[in-house]
């Protein structure tokens, strides 16, 4: 039987020229020389010299990574917690609530909580900046982490911690020696997820942002209003490149730890 008819090659092929053509063209016109972007007019690379010199753009380009790092770390543990919760602890009352407090986030429209977030902000008297930003990021990644991290946890062979706790270790030391090492690649996965979608977030962050903290994506939709400039191609090939390389290396990791995890099994087989 054909795995690929015509049909199938020309649908794949439409699908992919559809995601990434436009992101080809964007790195391509970022090596323009001329002013214009739908103009080629010769390699250069001009425009990141032009980039490296804009102080607005390098300071938003901080701001985000700031947030970036510190609301993913803060989602990872939540997260990684409330999914050990949603797994491990069995049926508890406010469960059911609980586990719908946790996966609303997942699909409430971002305008929705942009403006929750924008009240609960106003309501405390809480000045936006990068604090609550962060706060922001934390609260809607959190459920992607958790859900990244149950899906690990519900294959987790509980019999490796229940060996654990009959050798002498606490539950914490069970959890920090054998449950968390094997569910690694999940809570790396969780955090490279969260760091993404906080670097890609634009709705929230105009929400939740203040004259003080103005995060990349949106110093960029504010500068594409007046006009695409050669600057943004630049950066966002930057930005381009930077997701690629984190994708490239968690898909490595996550390979090198899989394939470390077998080759342990293999041997404990063969013990």
């Amino acid at each position: 039987m054909r795995r690929f008819t015509w049909f199938n090659t020309t649908a794949l092929t439409l699908g992919f020229a559809f995601l990434y053509l436009p992101m080809v063209l964007l790195v391509i016109y970022s090596f323009n020389e001329s002013k214009l972007v739908t103009v080629w007019a010769g390699f250069s690379t001009k425009w990141y010299g032009e980039l490296l010199q804009n102080e607005a753009f390098l300071k938003a380009a901080w701001v985000t990574i700031k947030v970036a790092v510190i609301s993913s770390t803060i989602a990872t543990i939540l997260g990684t917690m409330a999914a050990y919760v949603l797994v491990r602890a069995g049926r508890f009352k406010g469960r059911t609530l609980f586990s719908g407090m946790i996966y609303a986030p997942l699909v409430m429209p971002e305008v929705i909580t942009g403006l929750s977030l924008l009240l609960l902000f106003i309501g405390i008297g809480l000045d936006r900046g990068i604090f609550t930003i962060v706060l922001a990021h934390a609260t809607f990644s959190m459920c992607y982490v958790s859900v990244v991290v149950s899906s690990r946890l519900v294959s987790f062979d509980q019999s490796l911690e229940e060996a654990a706790l009959d050798l002498g270790c606490s539950p914490m030391q069970a959890f920090r020696l054998v449950t968390l090492p094997i569910i690694a690649p999940a809570v790396i996965s969780g955090w490279l997820l969260a760091f993404t979608l906080s670097l890609d977030d634009l709705v929230i962050a105009s929400f939740t942002s203040g004259p003080s903290a103005t995060t990349l994506p949106i110093k960029i939709y504010s500068a594409v209003r007046l006009g695409v400039s050669p600057e943004i191609n630049a950066l966002s090939t930057i930005m381009i490149a930077i997701v690629a390389i984190g994708v490239i290396t968690a898909s490595l990791v996550s390979k090198r730890a899989t394939l470390r995890q077998q080759a342990e099994e293999r041997a404990a087989q063969k013990q």
